[in-house]
């Protein structure tokens, strides 16, 4: 089954959502429903797992049982044993990175920074081609060595930076202590 993206986004709009696919990613694929509910209710009040009290436990536990995760099972985002208490991950989990690419208050989107790098490499490209005089002394092998290094540099900046905004990344999920 195909994850429609509509359905993507209404499944990561929840944080409880989010933190599911975290944990279950983080930390084996397969989890007790109790466990995953103290690691959720820590995460939502910035607390350690030690500090969740009854209360937040049993709240998470109900939501996650009662709503979140039949949710996340009719998606095959996770196989749900409700009689065991169990949760796993899918294969299909896996696919909803696309999606995650968390943009921060005025933050700029990547996508809007190759494009800078491209405009870039085309002024250049077609400066040197028109031999404007500060690109007189550029070859055409000296802006493909720029065009190249530009785009590598930027790759491995956004690849650097996503790293830490990935759903099962080590730590806490992306968004706590925000």
């Amino acid at each position: 089954m195909s994850l429609a993206r509509d359905d993507v986004y209404e499944v990561l709009s929840n944080r409880r959502r989010r933190f599911v696919i975290h944990y279950l990613r983080r930390n084996g694929a397969k989890a007790a429903l109790g466990t995953l509910a103290e690691h959720v209710a820590a995460w939502e009040n910035e607390i350690d797992v030690t500090a969740v009290d009854a209360d937040a436990r049993k709240n998470v536990y109900t939501s996650l049982q009662q709503f979140h995760l039949p949710k996340m099972e009719k998606l095959d985002l996770v196989v749900f044993d409700q009689r065991a208490g169990e949760v796993e991950l899918t294969e299909e989990a896996n696919d909803v990175d696309v999606y995650l690419e968390i943009v921060e208050g005025g933050g700029v989107p990547w996508s809007l920074y190759y494009l800078g790098v491209g405009v870039l490499a085309g002024g250049v490209t077609l400066g040197e081609a028109l031999g404007l005089p500060l690109l007189t002394s550029v070859t055409d092998v000296g802006t493909g060595i720029f065009t190249v290094t530009a785009i590598a540099m930027l790759s491995l900046v956004h690849t650097y930076y996503n790293r830490g905004m990935r759903l099962g990344g080590d730590g806490q999920p992306p968004e706590v202590g925000k």
